[in-house]
């Protein structure tokens, strides 16, 4: 099964694609925009199975859905000749054009884990050594946007980086897992995410990285939520990224230095995953600032972003509009004036 959700920003309703029908989740999730930790804790993948089954969830019309195809036709509208964009809503989202619907991301995460360098092509274009041990980092759940929002670039920026990644969402409480096999018995699922980055932020100035992962809309997720059961062998799928047309990321799992189940097994020796955490598993060679000329993002550009069996990402970036400034006192004096007066 593949859970999704679709909808205005804020206003998202979950769906789950099986054997080719899209069905209306809401009767198991109620007023939820997308899967959070209690529809896992409840076992809500097993339940949506049932109703399935039973004909007790409806079926919606294929119109109302978005699609991967929506997903083109939108980053190239939004592109436009100008190179502007007169559709950009709050927290980077983008509004649809009409005739298009919207992919929220399928997950509300609790916790957003992250490996870094999990990739060996990865850490030495990066001139990084190996590690030991898997190096770990957190993104805050507010950085999640939809798979084909529009991603600000925050401003004084010069380092805006892409990451295509594997996410794994968690479907079960682990603790201290005594292996690899018995944490991927408690995956839900996976996901794409794309771990926007700011290598400035991230590398220069001092502390630890969470300083160039955690800016606005840095994390876009989905479209789906593809339950485990779909996903034959995690350790072989391909991930792909391209930033206008060019393919920078042509990796595949199998080139993790930490598979996924030694990952969640490390993880859950010095914390307890819960149904719902979200863990980004790392990103292959190909990230700007290790290409030659470290080709950053700017506004305007689009990436697109794949991986085997989960859908594909599309995003345009913009630069994060400039600040309003706040009236003052001398301003509402003058509005009331000539307001008085007539003027």
């Amino acid at each position: 099964m593949k859970f999704s959700a679709h909808g205005p920003a804020g206003a998202e309703r979950p769906a789950v694609l099986h054997d080719g029908t899209s069905y209306d989740l809401t009767p198991l999730t109620g007023e939820a925009t997308a899967i959070t930790r209690g529809f896992l804790e409840d076992g809500g993948i097993e339940r949506t199975r049932r109703a399935i089954a039973d004909g007790a969830l409806p079926a919606l019309e294929p119109a109302a859905l978005p699609t991967q195809d929506d997903a083109s036709s939108r980053a190239a509208d939004l592109a436009g000749a100008t190179g502007t964009s007169d559709t950009v809503g709050t927290a980077g989202t983008s509004a649809a054009p009409a005739g298009h619907a919207r992919f929220g991301a399928p997950l509300v995460p609790g916790k957003i884990l992250c490996i870094g360098l999990n990739y060996r092509d990865h850490a030495a274009e990066t001139d990084a050594e190996i590690p030991a041990e898997p190096i770990l980092f957190m993104k805050a759940p507010d950085t999640v946007v939809g798979p084909h929002d529009d991603v600000l670039i925050p401003r004084d920026s010069v380092k805006t980086d892409w990451e295509v990644e594997l996410g794994v969402v968690i479907g079960r409480t682990l603790r201290s897992a005594a292996s690899p096999e018995e944490a991927l018995a408690a995956v839900a699922g996976y996901t794409i995410s794309n771990d926007v980055s700011e290598r400035e932020f991230q590398i220069e100035r001092g502390g630890t990285w969470d300083k160039g992962k955690n800016c606005e809309t840095f994390n876009p997720m989905g479209p789906y939520l593809v339950t485990a059961d779909e996903i034959p062998d995690v350790q072989d799928l391909s991930l792909t990224l391209s930033v206008n047309g060019e393919v920078r990321q042509d990796g595949t799992t199998a080139d993790q230095i930490f598979g996924v189940g030694e990952v969640l097994a490390y993880l859950s020796r010095f914390m307890t995953l819960y149904p719902g955490d979200l863990v980004n598993t790392g990103t292959p060679a190909g990230v700007a600032m290790g290409l030659p000329g470290q080709p950053y993002l700017r506004d305007g550009d689009v990436v697109e972003l794949a991986i085997e069996g989960l859908g594909s990402q599309r995003q345009t970036f913009r630069d994060t509009p400039a600040p309003t400034a706040p009236a003052t006192a001398s301003d509402a004096a003058s509005t009331t004036t000539e307001k008085e007066t007539g003027r």
